[in-house]
C-alpha cells in the first residue's frame, strides 16, 4: 500500500436522482481495472451495478446506501463513495461528505441543475468541500451543457468554467476537446478504453480558442505567474494553467466543468485525471476535532501516521461476518492488534480485522494510514462515533442529522415475525440516525419514523427480505404539534391529605407562546416563596406535560412558562408535591391560552414535461398545496410548492399516472403551520373513533 499521502484522494460522487452517478462509478472502476466487465445499473443484464450491492437497489435501479470503494489511477490511490441522490436517504449523503476531501457533482446535460442538486450543493457548502462538475448524458436528445453551466452559476452561485467542449451533441456526441492541452480526445474500443488524441476539427477550432481565453481569464485570478505569462504574451504551459485552476478549486472559488457520457463510455478518463489534478489531498484540508477535556475547544488535526489516532466511524453495515464499521482516519494510523478508545462510550477496543472495501467485497490489510478510508470488523459502536488512542479525548464535530418527518405503524404477522422485526429495527436504528422507532404506549403499535415514503418503504422491504419478517404497515401518522397563541395566567394549589404527611404546593405565574424554542422556563420567584430546592421540580412537572398536550395529545411546542409566586408548607411540601402542582397548573391554564394544532408543511418540487404543467398544479391544489413559483427549464417545467404532509401520501402514484410516469418530485420538511379548522375536525373525529374501537 502506498503511503505517499500526496497521492491520495478521498472523493464522493453526488448528484440529483438519475443523473448517472452509479453508472459513472461503474465506468471508473472499469477503467481503473477494479472490475473487468461493465454492468447495467437497472440490472437488465441480471447482475446490476457493482456499487448497488443490495438486491433492492438493483431492482429499483437506485442507490440506497452509500458504497465505498478503492481504486488506483496513474499512481494515485482514490477512495470513492457513491452516494444516493434521493432526499429520503439524505443522511447517507451527509455521512459521506463528512469524511470526504473533494467531490464530483454530476449533472444531467438535459435536466441541468435540479432540485436535489441544490440540496447536495448546500451539503457540500456546509462541509466546505471543493468540487468539480461533470455534465453527463451529452448523448441524450436535448443535451445542452452550456445551459447547465449557466445554471451552475445562476442557481448554485458557482464560478463554473468549462475545461472541455463537446465534439458533437446528442446522437453525434463523439468525444471532447481539452481546452488545457488544446487536443481533441476520442474514446475508441468496445468500452471507450482506447483513448485517441487528435487535432481539433477545423469547424470547432475558433469556438475552442474563445472558450480557452475565458478559462485563462478566470484561472489567472488565482495565479500571479499566469497573469504574468498572459501580460507578457508568453506561451502558457499546461502545468501553469492546471495549477491555477487547482488553486481556484481548493478555495471553492472556481468549479472546473468536464463533459461526457458515462453510459456511452465517453469522457471518464479525463475526469479521473481532473480528480488527481484539481481535488485536494488529505493534507490540504483542515480537519478539526473538539477537545472534550477542554470545554470542546477546537483542535486542528495533522495527517501524520506518528501522531495519536483520531478516526471517525461514518457508516455501519451488518455483513455476513458481523458488524462492519467504515471509518476515516484523520490522524495517526490504525493497525491490527492496536487498542483504541470509543470516546462516546469510554470503552477500550482491541482491533481484530482491518479491511479495505470494494462495494460488498473486501480485502484484508494490516494498517489504515492517516488520510485513508477503511473498515474494521467486530467493533461495537454507533454511526458517528470517534475513536482515539487511549489518553486522548477528542471528538469529531457531530454530523447534522435532520428530524424524521413521516411515521408508519408496523404490524408483525406472528411471534416469529415480531422477533425478526425487532432484530431488524435494532440494526437499522444503529445504521441510520434518520430512521427511528418507538413503541406507542397508548396504542401498543410499533412506529417507525423516517425521511419520506420511499425511505420507510425501503426499510420495510429490507425487513421482509433480509430478516424474513412478515410485517404489514398501517396508515402513516403525521407528526402534528400543539402550541398556544396567547398569554394566560395560572394560580394553582395542589393539596392532598391522607393520614400522615400530606402534599402541598402552590404555584403561580403565566404561560405564553415563544417562537423557535420548544420550551422555555423562567423563575422569577423572590423572597423564597417557593424554596430553591423545589424550583427544578416545578420545571420538571411542566416539562412532563409537553409529550402529550391536553388538547389532542400531540407534543406541545413553542411554550414559555414563567413562575413568579407560590407557597410551600414546612412539613407537607416536597419535590413530588411541586411536580404535581406544576402538572395541575399546566392542565388548568392550557385551554385559556388559545391552543391550536400545527401540521408539518413540506417543500415539494416537481419536475415535469411542460405539457403536464397544468395537471401537476391541479394535483398540488387538490392537496392543499400552495404554488410558490414555476419556471421553464428547456423541455421541463419546475414547480415549487408547499403542501401539508398529511395530504402527500400516495402523491407519487397520482403524479406518475397524470404525467405518464415522466414527472419526478422531491419533498423535504419546510415548517410547521397552523392547521385549518376542517383538518382539526377530522383529527377530532378520528381520535373519537379510535377511543370507541378500544
Amino acid at each position: 500500500m502506498q503511503s505517499d499521502i500526496q497521492n491520495v484522494r478521498n472523493i464522493g460522487i453526488s448528484a440529483h436522482i438519475d443523473s448517472g452517478k452509479t453508472t459513472l462509478t461503474e465506468r471508473i472502476l472499469y477503467y481503473t481495472k477494479r472490475i473487468h466487465q461493465i454492468h447495467d445499473v437497472k440490472g437488465k443484464d441480471g447482475v446490476g451495478a457493482t456499487m448497488d450491492s443490495m438486491e433492492l437497489e438493483r431492482e429499483r435501479g437506485i442507490t440506497i446506501a452509500s458504497a465505498a470503494t478503492f481504486c488506483q489511477w496513474r499512481g494515485f490511490d482514490i477512495n470513492i463513495i457513491d452516494t444516493p441522490g434521493h432526499v429520503d436517504f439524505t443522511i447517507e449523503v451527509e455521512r459521506s461528505l463528512r469524511v470526504l476531501d473533494g467531490a464530483i457533482l454530476v449533472l444531467c446535460s438535459v435536466g441541468g441543475v435540479q432540485s436535489q442538486s441544490i440540496t447536495v450543493d448546500q451539503q457540500m457548502k456546509r462541509y466546505k468541500i471543493p468540487c468539480i462538475a461533470f455534465i453527463n448524458k451529452c448523448d441524450r436528445s436535448g443535451a445542452d451543457p452550456w445551459r447547465v453551466i449557466k445554471q451552475l452559476n445562476a442557481k448554485l452561485g458557482h464560478n463554473a468554467v468549462a475545461l472541455q467542449t463537446p465534439i458533437g451533441l446528442e446522437a453525434d456526441n463523439q468525444g471532447v476537446i481539452d481546452l488545457i492541452t488544446m487536443q481533441a480526445i476520442y474514446f475508441d474500443g468496445d468500452h471507450g478504453e482506447d483513448i485517441r488524441f487528435a487535432d481539433i476539427p477545423d469547424e470547432l477550432r475558433d469556438d475552442a480558442l474563445e472558450r480557452r481565453e475565458h478559462l485563462i481569464d478566470q484561472a489567472s485570478l488565482f495565479s500571479d505567474d499566469l497573469i504574468e505569462a498572459v501580460l507578457e504574451e508568453k506561451e502558457i504551459s499546461d502545468e501553469l494553467l492546471i495549477d491555477a485552476v487547482r488553486q481556484g478549486t481548493l478555495q471553492r472559488k472556481l468549479t472546473p466543468v468536464l463533459m461526457g457520457s458515462a453510459y456511452k463510455n465517453k469522457g471518464i478518463q479525463p475526469l479521473l485525471d481532473a480528480v488527481t489534478h484539481f481535488l485536494p489531498q488529505p493534507e490540504e484540508i483542515e480537519n478539526q476535532a473538539l477537545d472534550m477535556d477542554n470545554q470542546e475547544k477546537p483542535v486542528t488535526l495533522v495527517t501524520d501516521n506518528r501522531k495519536p489516532v483520531v478516526a471517525l466511524a461514518f457508516k455501519l453495515e451488518d455483513g455476513p461476518y458481523g458488524q462492519l464499521t467504515y471509518l476515516r482516519v484523520y490522524q495517526g494510523s490504525l493497525s491490527k492488534g492496536d487498542t483504541i478508545l470509543n470516546v462516546r462510550t469510554g470503552k477500550k477496543i482491541k482491533i481484530g480485522r482491518v479491511v479495505r472495501m470494494h462495494a460488498d467485497q473486501m480485502q484484508d490489510i494490516q494498517t489504515i494510514q492517516a488520510g485513508y478510508i477503511g473498515a474494521l470488523f467486530g467493533v461495537d459502536c454507533a454511526s458517528g462515533d470517534t475513536f482515539n488512542s487511549p489518553g486522548l479525548h477528542l471528538t469529531m464535530t457531530s454530523m447534522f442529522v435532520p428530524d424524521p418527518v413521516m411515521s408508519l405503524a408496523l404490524f408483525p404477522k406472528d411471534n416469529k415475525a415480531r422477533i425478526n422485526m425487532s432484530k431488524a429495527l435494532n440494526r437499522f436504528n444503529k445504521e441510520d440516525p434518520t430512521f427511528q422507532t418507538y413503541a406507542d404506549d397508548e396504542t401498543g403499535e410499533t412506529i417507525i419514523q423516517g425521511m419520506g415514503e420511499l425511505h420507510l418503504d425501503v426499510y420495510v422491504e429490507r425487513m421482509r427480505r433480509e430478516y424474513d419478517a412478515e410485517v404489514s404497515t398501517g396508515p402513516p401518522l403525521v407528526a402534528y404539534r400543539e402550541t398556544i397563541t396567547r398569554q394566560a395566567t395560572f394560580n394553582y394549589t395542589h393539596k392532598k391529605q391522607t393520614g400522615g404527611a400530606g402534599q402541598y404546593g402552590r404555584i403561580a405565574g403565566y404561560i405564553e407562546p415563544v417562537s423557535d424554542e420548544t420550551f422555555v422556563f423562567e423563575n422569577k420567584i423572590v423572597g423564597g416563596k417557593i424554596p430553591t430546592q423545589y424550583i427544578p421540580s416545578c420545571e420538571k412537572g411542566f416539562k412532563s406535560c409537553l409529550a402529550k398536550g391536553p388538547l389532542m395529545e400531540f407534543p406541545v411546542t413553542g411554550i414559555k412558562v414563567l413562575i413568579n409566586d407560590g407557597a410551600s408548607h414546612s412539613v407537607d411540601s416536597s419535590e413530588m408535591a411541586f411536580q404535581a402542582a406544576a402538572r395541575g397548573a399546566f392542565r388548568e391554564v392550557y385551554h385559556r391560552a388559545g391552543p391550536v394544532i400545527h401540521e408539518p408543511i413540506m417543500k415539494v418540487v416537481v419536475e415535469t414535461p411542460t405539457e403536464y404543467q397544468g395537471a401537476v398544479m391541479g394535483l398540488l391544489n387538490q392537496r392543499r398545496g400552495m404554488i410558490i413559483g414555476s419556471q421553464d427549464e428547456g423541455v421541463l417545467s419546475v414547480i415549487e410548492s408547499q403542501a401539508p404532509l398529511a395530504e402527500m401520501f400516495g402523491f407519487s402514484t397520482a403524479l406518475r399516472s397524470s404525467t405518464k410516469g415522466q414527472a419526478q418530485y422531491t419533498m423535504e420538511f419546510a415548517l410547521y403551520k397552523q392547521a385549518p379548522k376542517s383538518v382539526i375536525e377530522e383529527i377530532v373525529a378520528k381520535k373519537a373513533q379510535e377511543k370507541k374501537a378500544k
